[in-house]
């Protein structure tokens, strides 16, 4: 005969509400003195709450202003709900007023689901205002952040109310185990489905509070330069310097190098300048001289210059310079001018640039070498 066990049924003790209303009624009668001064007391501290709440809400601030640590406890004070300084002030007067025990058992029972709901609403109210604080500061615009701000406010308020319901059943007498363990699977469930969703939003929360790269920043990543025009909770849209645009996954976007712009106050520009080998050395000599003067005439900062190699065709020079200006267009028209201030130079100065050449030489059938250009001829006085 098998052994059959059944599960034990949970049991919550209510009040008897006759015999509550019974002892309330007897201990009105008795203590009335003791309970009017009691709920005097209560007012007061009911009203003393309310005061500290109106302050809460003056330093919170306007919204757009920075937050510091003041605004954001001033905003969790703000949040303090009715029904938990009801409860506080109720709290503390049948502590003095000495009610009935089925009375003083359902005022604590209230008393505990206020407070845990209250502290979950100040935890998720000074989270969300010190994540607001940090991102505001370093994005004074904050427009980033408002991409993401409402998917962090439900992840923070889901995981503080849920803790907090668990909370107020394990002091119900509840066997919260089950419970637990059921959100557990839940959660790894909807994390394994949606896994590809969750990757690229937690990626872009990367994004916001690490900050590798902002909206409106021009940044490099394998071989394509683009501008950064909106971070988003599942993509980044960005615009090539060619002009197509660019749609990438946080997640994978994440992956690669990046070199970002933004920071950068100058550019250095770098020119390789070939010579033919017939350029006489004392000219030669005046070329990182020539290519300084000409840099600083257009508004550059000359860094080196000077010879480099024997190339195969070539005398080989090298000059680098850095230019600060704050965006690329005005750098590109300054290499520009550079370079055609070079090529106007050189070619007053004799400076002949140098192309890939060869030049053979040919045998005659008596062996006398053919020269690959034609013999200048004297000329003869008349």
């Amino acid at each position: 005969m098998a052994n059959t066990t059944e599960p034990a049924a949970v049991k919550v003790h209510t009040p008897d509400l006759v015999e509550m209303w019974r002892s309330t009624s007897e201990w009105l009668s008795v203590h009335y003195v003791q309970i009017a001064i009691a709920i005097g007391a209560g007012i007061l501290i009911y009203l003393a709450l309310t005061a500290l709440r109106q302050f809460g809400k003056r330093w919170r601030g306007d919204f757009g202003d920075p937050l510091g640590y003041t605004n954001v406890l001033g905003r969790a004070v703000a949040r303090t709900t009715h029904f938990f300084m009801l409860m506080v002030a109720a709290k503390l007067v049948a502590g003095y007023a000495d009610p009935p025990a089925a009375l003083f058992k359902t005022i604590a029972f209230l008393f505990t689901i206020a407070a845990v709901l209250q502290g979950a609403i100040w935890a998720r109210e000074i989270i969300l205002g010190l994540i607001e604080r940090k991102t505001l500061a370093e994005d004074g615009q904050g427009e980033t952040l408002a991409n993401a701000m409402g998917l962090i406010r439900v992840l923070v308020t889901f995981a503080l109310f849920a803790i907090a319901t668990i909370v107020v059943l394990d002091n119900l007498g509840v066997n919260v185990t089950g419970l637990v363990a059921g959100l557990g699977i839940g959660g790894i469930a909807i994390g394994l489905a949606a896994q590809g969703i969750f990757s690229d939003m937690f990626a872009a929360l990367s994004i916001i509070f690490d900050k590798p790269f902002r909206r409106g920043e021009t940044i490099t990543y394998d071989t394509t330069t683009a501008t950064v025009e909106k971070i988003g909770l599942k993509s980044t849209r960005m615009r090539a310097i060619t002009g197509e645009k660019k749609v990438m996954s946080n997640a994978n976007l994440l992956q690669k190098e990046i070199t970002s712009y933004f920071t950068l106050d100058h550019r250095r520009i770098k020119f390789a300048i070939g010579v033919i080998y017939q350029t006489p050395p004392q000219l030669a000599a005046q070329i990182p001289d020539i290519l300084k003067e000409i840099i600083e005439a257009h508004g550059g900062n000359f860094v080196r210059s000077g010879f480099v190699n024997f190339g195969a065709s070539s005398l080989d020079f090298e000059v680098e310079f850095d230019v600060y200006l704050p965006d690329w267009d005005s750098i590109y028209q300054v290499r520009h001018k550079v370079g055609l201030a070079i090529l106007q130079r050189f070619n007053d100065a004799g400076l002949e640039f140098a192309y890939p050449t060869q030049t053979t030489f040919t045998a005659a059938p008596d062996g006398q070498m053919i020269m690959p250009y034609a013999e200048v001829q004297p000329v003869r006085g008349v």
